[in-house]
């Protein structure tokens, strides 16, 4: 008796723990973006909570109809400029380590080492992501790079300057116009 329940548990599918859940997306944007499968990866960002980020107190005044704009063009030209620079990286990508995670309710934070093995020089990237949970599973909304907040950066330089200047009409504007720009760079 005590043989087979012990065979019964160990035939059991391992619990998933919450480095698991919440690696999981992590791995899959590393891995799609290293191969160019850039449409898997942009569905693993949390496009809503990015562009309350982004538009910070404007988002409220946009329509609903401009802040779907503002979420499919951003991770459209995020896929665009970001990717290949990151593909790039990836080419000698030797191994990621992930840390135990932080959860606070519906969102968390998670570290990982990125070793790059370069055959001239070999990198060893700090990388911290913000994670929102979405249904079953977790989404990215922000990736910090060497204490950088990719997010951060973007609504300072970019978003906020604009919106400042022309509001929601003017942020649209020139991110169609951008969007045009790269219009033959395909994701795939």
């Amino acid at each position: 008796m005590r043989i087979t329940l012990v065979l019964a548990l160990l035939s059991l599918p391992a619990l998933a723990t919450p480095k698991d859940d919440l690696s999981k997306p992590l791995k899959t944007i590393i891995n799609s973006v290293r191969y160019g499968k850039d449409l898997a990866a942009i569905k693993q960002f949390a496009s809503e909570d990015q562009g309350r980020f982004l538009v910070a107190d404007s988002w409220s005044k946009g329509t609903d109809a401009q802040r779907k704009e503002f979420q499919d063009l951003f991770l459209q030209l995020f896929g665009k400029i970001a990717f290949p620079k990151i593909r790039k990286n990836f080419e000698n990508l030797d191994t990621v380590l992930y840390e135990e995670p932080t959860v606070t309710g519906e969102t968390a934070a998670m570290g990982s080492t990125i070793l790059i093995n370069h055959p001239l020089k070999k990198q060893e990237l700090k990388v911290k992501y913000q994670l929102v949970k979405a249904g079953p599973g977790w989404k990215v909304v922000d990736v910090a790079v060497l204490g950088d907040s990719m997010l951060t950066g973007i609504r300072d330089d970019q978003i906020q300057p604009i919106l400042k200047e022309g509001g929601w009409d003017a942020l649209l504007k020139a991110m169609r116009e951008k969007a045009q720009e790269l219009k033959d760079v395909q994701l795939k």
